[in-house]
């Protein structure tokens, strides 16, 4: 019997708790699993590819069967590359849905063999992205108990960063 891979896309910047739970999820379900980040040329991230996949590869280290890698290309073709049978997305609130259906059916007209599965957020999540979190970071506002302490701390020192050098 073949191994059941699937792929939990996102732009992880940062990755949050809420992610980090779709992540597991998809761990228990699947043999392997590949998180990708995405580099996506329309958004400004406030980490490089480089430091959010170290945040994601730290804070999966417990997961054995997950696996971190960043891709810029399509989805679609990257879930192949890794032949993948899935695609997993989280989802938080009916506002999520109108989106990731339309992603869906993009995914599926590009290649129908790809399922997408979405897992429902838990609940303490449902309000979480990294939009939020940053913003809440940016103005010293605490994210404990929102992302992995590792992502606190980065998210500490890369506004404090920021901050000093605004000051100069």
């Amino acid at each position: 019997m073949s191994e059941k891979i699937a792929v939990v896309p996102g732009s992880f910047d940062p990755i949050t708790n809420g992610h980090l739970d779709i992540i597991k999820r998809a761990a228990d379900v699947f043999d392997i699993v590949y998180v990708a980040a995405l580099k996506n040329s329309s958004k400004k991230p406030l980490f490089s590819i480089e430091e959010r996949l170290a945040l994601i590869e730290e804070v999966t280290k417990d997961i054995p069967n997950v696996r971190v890698e960043s891709s810029s290309g399509l989805l679609v073709d990257y879930a192949k590359s890794r032949n993948a049978i899935a695609i997993v997305r989280g989802l938080r609130a009916v506002s999520d849905f109108e989106y990731e259906m339309q992603i869906t059916s993009m995914n599926r007209f590009l290649d129908e063999s790809i399922e997408t599965f979405f897992i429902m957020t838990k609940n303490q999540y449902s309000f979480l992205s990294s939009s939020i979190v940053k913003e809440v970071a940016r103005y010293g506002g605490s994210v404990k108990g929102l992302v992995p302490c590792v992502v606190e701390e980065a998210l500490k020192k890369k506004y404090g960063e920021m901050n000093s050098n605004s000051a100069e």
